[in-house]
């Protein structure tokens, strides 16, 4: 028998994915991604994203609070990066619901190399 996931972590996991329930913030986390290891400063996704800068420091420290994206300060700058353990961690659990127990999807059409 398989072990299920406490409550603590599904209700953990739930929020991450109710934070990044929002079409801005799936945008940052996808950008933050494409920007690993090094992730960007403020200004570089306020202009890539086109996102105001009071909103996007809303959303930014959404991501933050839930544990998605991480920030450090250089100088004067924050730079922000998405914190690749913590979407691990998402994804195999969402992976190991759907893919492992019920196959419900084979694990090839979801993971491919390029």
């Amino acid at each position: 028998m398989t072990k299920k996931p406490d409550h603590e972590k599904i209700a953990r996991y739930a929020d991450m994915l109710a934070a990044m329930g929002t079409e801005p913030r799936l945008r940052i986390v996808r950008l933050l991604l494409s920007a690993h290891p090094d992730g960007m400063v403020v200004g570089e996704i306020q202009t890539e994203l086109e996102i105001p800068p009071s909103t996007l420091s809303h959303h930014l420290e959404k991501l933050k609070s839930e544990g998605l994206v991480k920030v450090r300060r250089e100088s004067t700058f924050l730079r922000y990066s998405a914190d690749t353990e913590a979407l691990r961690e998402l994804l195999g659990f969402l992976y190991a619901e759907c893919c492992t127990r019920s196959k419900a999807i084979k694990p090839e059409t979801i993971v491919r190399l390029r």
